[in-house]
């Protein structure tokens, strides 16, 4: 492999959001990641469904586009 061109492949320390840490090798810059969503928590592994408020973000949309009267 040619000299200064790779990145850098160092351990990085992964905690998930439930409290699990592992650790492996990354080109990240870092020395930890933490995670805010996996298979613990994520709807698509739960079956739970979360709602988005779409009424405040239509709301807040038309406050900073809407006509003016």
């Amino acid at each position: 492999m040619k000299k200064g061109i790779h990145p850098n492949y160092s351990p990085l320390k992964v905690r998930l959001a439930d409290g699990t840490e592992f650790e492996t090798r990354s080109t990240m810059p870092s020395d930890e990641y933490v995670s805010d969503v996996d298979s613990t928590n994520h709807p698509f592994y739960t079956g739970r469904r979360q709602y988005v408020d779409t009424a405040g973000r239509v709301e807040k949309f038309r406050r900073r586009y809407g006509k003016t009267k």
